[in-house]
């Protein structure tokens, strides 16, 4: 249990999906005027905060300078973050490190992307490794998923249901690239990309931009974790380097060292998470996400599946913001994104979509296979 309580006391969005003629600083401009605004704080002058983390991939040098810049909101620290598809959640974890440890009193905490069109690019990866189809690309995506099926049972199906549910989700949230509802049929139907994985259960990279202000004190939502965690070498499978590790697959992923990490941090337990907003690259990863936050044992996601465990009114609600398969993915903003859906969710401010007495939520994102994030909200 943490000895200082960090508060989130304000939350913006600009809505994710494509938008020409828009640039990534002015996406920025809108998420921060909203989390400052929301906060009760000054939109413009001095900044009302005395740092400010951005987390970003694509955007530049000095991108949130050039957002702060904007608004003439320069002068203290400003920190450029980047982790892949957890840079948000790197971010937000340096801002309440930095306020435990006495340094800072309010911190503003911003995600921005502008994503290419197309297959997500990364220099992480060697050449070769991606030509061989051995980066983060949906044919890997696909190896991973064949291998999930195998080992716990899941079924092309179960992956179209999640889609199915994060799509209906989705309807509900204006700020989401897609919102309209499919159906089984119609994602099985979509165009085959590498089997098992249609072209429907793979999000969208796409543009957009989150914010919180984080403050020391009772604020109403307290980020009670926040942990980012990098891959141990090992699975020949392992996201990180794909087909370079060991065939062991004894090592504990990323995302299971940092979901550990965070419920020690905040003192609590899986079973008391009641809304998951998790990384949903594409259907499959969700499902692995269960097993590796700890929401199931190995080999349960179908009975979560055929329960209705995961649906708004289920037992324990995932991505009830659509998740990025509705949403779409902005890299940078995507871990600040589903801080932003869990504070309305435990504000009672998520409307038509809101879980019922929400009270503990958990954000996860996987970046690039070599770092994932965990944050626990409360209130």
């Amino acid at each position: 249990m943490t000895s200082t309580r960090v508060g989130v006391a304000g939350i913006g969005l600009h809505p994710f999906g494509r938008f020409e003629g828009t640039t990534v600083t002015e996406m920025g401009v809108v998420a921060v005027r909203a989390a400052l605004a929301d906060a009760g704080l000054p939109t413009e002058g001095r900044p009302p905060f005395q740092a400010a983390f951005c987390g970003t991939v694509y955007s530049g040098v000095a991108a949130g300078h050039k957002v702060l810049g904007s608004l003439g909101m320069t002068g203290t620290p400003i920190v450029d973050v980047e982790a892949g598809c957890a840079s948000g959640g790197a971010a937000l974890m340096l801002a309440a490190g930095a306020i435990r440890a006495g340094q800072y009193e309010t911190v503003l905490v911003f995600g921005i992307e502008k994503m290419p069109k197309g297959i997500i690019r990364s220099s992480f990866f060697e050449p070769w490794r991606e030509e061989a189809g051995l980066a983060a690309t949906p044919s890997y995506f696909a190896l991973r998923a064949q291998r999930l099926m195998r080992e716990s049972g899941v079924t092309k199906e179960d992956f179209a249901a999640v889609v199915v549910k994060n799509r209906a989700n989705g309807v509900d949230n204006p700020d989401a690239m897609f919102r309209k509802a499919v159906t089984a049929d119609d994602v099985l139907a979509s165009r085959l990309v590498c089997d098992p994985l249609h072209l429907w259960m793979l999000c969208s990279p796409n543009e957009g931009a989150a914010a919180v202000v984080l403050r020391r004190g009772d604020h109403g939502i307290e980020l009670a974790s926040a942990v980012l965690r990098s891959h141990l070498p090992g699975s020949v499978l392992g996201e990180a380097t794909p087909m370079g590790g060991l065939v062991d697959d004894d090592f504990p992923s990323p995302t299971t060292l940092a979901a550990d990490a965070a419920y020690e941090e905040a003192g609590i337990g899986p079973d008391h998470v009641d809304v998951v907003e998790c990384q949903d690259t594409d259907a499959a990863r969700e499902l692995l996400n269960y097993e590796e936050l700890h929401l199931c044992a190995p080999g349960d996601q179908p009975k979560l599946i055929a329960d209705g465990s995961t649906l708004i009114g289920g037992s324990r609600p995932v991505n009830p913001s659509g998740g990025l398969l509705s949403k779409g993915e902005p890299l940078g903003a995507s871990a600040l994104g589903q801080v932003v859906e869990l504070t309305k969710q435990l504000r009672g401010t998520a409307g038509p979509r809101q879980v019922a007495n929400a009270r503990v939520g958990l954000a996860h994102t996987v970046g690039r296979g070599a770092n994932a994030s965990v944050s626990i909200l409360r209130v």
